[in-house]
């Protein structure tokens, strides 16, 4: 604990003793002049100079103010209006932020302890340096990019793993994955520590979250239940996504009491932080399964159902559609496609592919227009009808088709008529006279297109 002994013993100390002498330049003189120069390039001139005298303060600051893992469980700072302190040695001050950060000092104790160290400091040194680390804001426009450009590495990271769309990957949709319905919500990732006892949840971009602490308390209550160090990584949703949205950066009457964190990855804290994890994506989900009876005892928690399929195979084709189907039925976003023994990766990755819910629907020709633009003198689109779900289904599709399609069906046209489509859609609309279309109709493959296949 900082104690009142303590800071006397370093405020009593010589300063060209106890302080080396790149201190000549104190950090908040290099703050103040970040804040002076609005140029990228002057301040990574700036940043460069002190790299090059070797100022270990200033970088050892920025980490405990821009890196998304430390936080100091403290809401208020308050600033300094004199008289002066005699000064508060950059190692003194650290000490206090490790027993902050490790939640050694909470509560009053922590007030009082920063109190203290307040009194300590100079007014310069604790408005223009200490107290903007304590509240994580440096205030400069200096961000963890720019400090790692001067001193790689000086600042962890945040990232996670991020999908991308499927609609551009079609080739990797297949063989075997994992699928997942995607909600309608807010990524949130939780990092919970029973080791230093915290629970922080942060959006994608490693902005801390603190709107949603009826799960995090919750969390906190029966932290003793999880043995190490890990990050829950899923969404959190709530009766309704806009009224949510409302709710995740507000400051004051906050009301997401409702909101459930809904969970789909798991890996140990020391992995996320390397950017890659030991297990695959199928042995991560089945360790997210075997903490099932602590999510329930924590509540407000829950595992996304996942759904493992061979698209290689008949049957997965089929177990495809349905999941698919059943995603549009149910109201969801989308669907999520992984590759079971992937590593979770703090990327963007085509082990992970998003994409929006479809139908495919069987329908017969009875119509080829011709195209307008570019695609004059060939296909522009083929009009369709038939029967799916009991509906009678009429529409037109130009969508699907390459250059070369568009040429020999042209060409081909009249033998194309009464021939069966299969189309894919995102749904069956209904019109105002009460008939039936689709949105967003694809064209895949004729059946039967091939001379003497049986329709």
């Amino acid at each position: 604990m900082v104690d009142k002994e303590t800071l006397t013993h370093y405020n009593k100390a010589s300063v060209n003793n106890s302080i080396p002498t790149y201190m000549n330049d104190p950090c908040q003189s290099v703050i103040s002049a970040l804040e002076t120069h609005p140029s990228r390039l002057n301040k990574e001139a700036i940043l460069e100079h002190q790299a090059e005298q070797g100022n270990q303060e200033l970088f050892e600051g920025f980490r405990y103010a821009l890196s998304p893992f430390i936080t100091f469980g403290v809401k208020k700072v308050p600033s300094h209006g004199g008289p002066d302190g005699q000064g508060l040695p950059w190692n003194a001050f650290k000490q206090l932020l490790e027993l902050l950060r490790t939640r050694q000092l909470t509560g009053d104790a922590a007030r009082e302890a920063i109190e203290l160290a307040l009194s300590a400091s100079t007014q310069s040194q604790w408005n223009g340096w200490y107290r903007r680390i304590l509240i994580k804001d440096l205030r400069c426009g200096v961000s963890e990019k720019t400090v790692n450009k001067i001193k790689k590495d000086a600042v962890p990271v945040f990232e996670c793993m991020l999908a991308h769309d499927g609609a551009n990957h079609e080739k990797k949709i297949a063989g075997k994955k994992l699928l997942e319905p995607k909600l309608d919500g807010v990524r949130v990732i939780t990092i919970v520590d029973p080791l230093n006892r915290t629970v922080t949840q942060y959006s994608r971009n490693g902005k801390v979250l603190e709107n949603f602490t009826h799960i995090t308390d919750s969390i906190l209550a029966n932290i003793d239940l999880i043995e190490r160090p890990m990050v829950l990584d899923g969404e959190i949703v709530s009766s309704s996504f806009q009224a949510l949205m409302k709710q995740v950066h507000r400051k004051d009457n906050v009301q997401a009491n409702d909101a459930r964190l809904m969970l789909f990855d798991i890996l140990p804290l020391s992995e996320f932080e390397a950017g890659r994890s030991v297990l695959g994506q199928r042995r991560r989900t089945n360790l997210l399964k075997g903490m099932r009876k602590i999510f329930d005892k924590i509540g407000n928690i829950d595992i996304i159902p996942q759904e493992e399929i061979d698209l290689d195979s008949y049957v997965g084709e089929l177990q495809f559609k349905q999941f698919n189907k059943d995603a549009i039925e149910q109201g969801f976003e989308g669907i999520m496609i992984k590759d079971p023994d992937a590593k979770y990766e703090c990327k963007r990755s085509t082990s992970w592919l998003k994409q929006k819910p479809f139908i495919e629907v069987s329908l017969q020709v009875i119509e080829v227009e011709e195209g307008t633009g570019r695609n004059v003198g060939r296909l522009g689109a083929l009009v369709l009808e038939g029967v799916d779900d009991d509906k009678t289904i009429r529409v037109n599709c130009g969508s699907g088709f390459s250059d070369a399609d568009r040429d020999t069906f042209w060409t081909g046209r009249d033998s194309l008529l009464g021939q069966v489509v299969e189309v894919r859609a995102d749904a069956i609309t209904q019109n105002q006279d009460g008939s039936y279309s689709l949105r967003f109709p694809r064209f895949l493959r004729f059946r039967g297109f091939t001379t003497g296949e049986k329709l």
